[in-house]
């Protein structure tokens, strides 16, 4: 594990300090990288996220969903957590926050903007740092391609309706021609540029091509992510900085929707005797947010500067301290489970 891995919430707090001390110093810098977009798709934002998103989908090999059959269980629990229990708890909890706990404090119009973006991190499960926390867990690496692989093939088709579901329940208005088009330049296109990648990797070299290559581009995977913090946080540094009060109440849902969906996924996975090496990566799937493409559509639908950005932004503030905590629970309960 490299010196990113290892000290991972070192530079994610950095980069956090970073934009938001850039964005009040500078603002002007970042009004500007605000104003680069076209159909509501920033382009500062999105090169960012294919730099972080296409390594990553050069490691999902969809040959491994032939191994689905072999030990069923842990993806089994893994899907039934993502795609059932996930999405829609996510969007209870934020309707019952900021239209009922939290309603003396903050704005109708505001909560539902918080709502909408709670709703995005739901239901975009984790694709690429959950092979962080699998390796923090000494967890089975081919078992977690297999559930990122299976995963990623669902999120391709069920992302959109899901979100439109629950924003439609939520009565947010779903403007459809922007969440396809953010799923496409998100999920389908990095996933087939990944593919296409793999598959050139392959005939040339086989799986040690695709290693020697994954491992030379793996900084631009790490600086995409930096450098997508400190712009998310830099253009969020005005509302953050004015509202702290705000981020907390935000992050209240964050959290009890991580530890909660942890809970349910890890118990579920004791209860059946699932191997560790097995369960703790299962667990850590449906609790870790693909929040790149949560933060990517939030402002493709609302804006930059909407309710729903802030709330995905917070996402990532929150996940790698909570995450982190996990990741030192399961390995103090690894003996609970059984070895193989």
């Amino acid at each position: 594990m490299g010196n990113f891995e290892r000290y991972l919430s070192v530079w994610v707090g950095l980069c956090i300090l970073a934009g938001i001390g850039l964005g009040v110093l500078i603002p002007g810098a970042f009004q500007q990288l605000a104003a680069l977009e076209y159909a509501n798709v920033n382009f500062a934002v999105a090169i960012l996220i294919w730099a972080m998103v296409w390594p990553m989908m050069i490691g999902v090999d969809f040959s491994a969903m032939r191994r689905v059959g072999e030990k069923p269980k842990g993806l089994i629990i893994t899907l039934v957590v993502n795609w059932l229990i996930k999405p829609f708890t996510m969007a209870a909890l934020g309707v019952l926050f900021f239209r009922h706990v939290f309603a003396p404090f903050i704005p109708a119009e505001d909560a539902e903007g918080y709502i909408a973006g709670l709703i995005l991190l739901g239901a975009a499960p984790c694709t690429a740092m959950v092979f962080v926390w699998s390796q923090l867990t000494k967890g089975d690496p081919n078992y977690t391609l297999v559930q990122v692989s299976v995963n990623d093939a669902i999120m391709v088709v069920a992302f959109a309706p899901i979100v439109a579901f629950l924003l439609g329940v939520t009565d947010i208005a779903v403007p459809w021609e922007t969440l396809l088009l953010s799923v496409s330049l998100y999920v389908v296109i990095p996933l087939i540029a990944g593919v296409l990648t793999r598959t050139a990797l392959m005939k040339r070299g086989g799986e040690p091509s695709i290693t020697a290559f994954t491992q030379r581009i793996k900084p631009l995977s790490v600086i995409g992510l930096l450098a997508t913090i400190v712009l998310l946080f830099g253009f969020q540094s005005e509302t953050i900085v004015a509202k702290p009060f705000v981020i907390a109440l935000i992050a209240v849902p964050i959290i009890i929707q991580s530890y909660g969906i942890f809970a349910m996924a890890y118990a579920a996975a004791w209860a059946w005797k699932v191997p560790h090496k097995i369960a703790a990566p299962c667990a850590m799937i449906g609790t870790s947010n693909f929040f790149e493409l949560a933060v990517a559509v939030a402002i493709s639908l609302f804006g930059l500067n909407s309710g729903a950005a802030l709330a995905t932004v917070v996402g990532v503030l929150v996940e790698v301290p909570v995450m982190l905590s996990l990741v030192a629970f399961a390995n103090r309960t690894r003996n609970a489970f059984p070895e193989n």
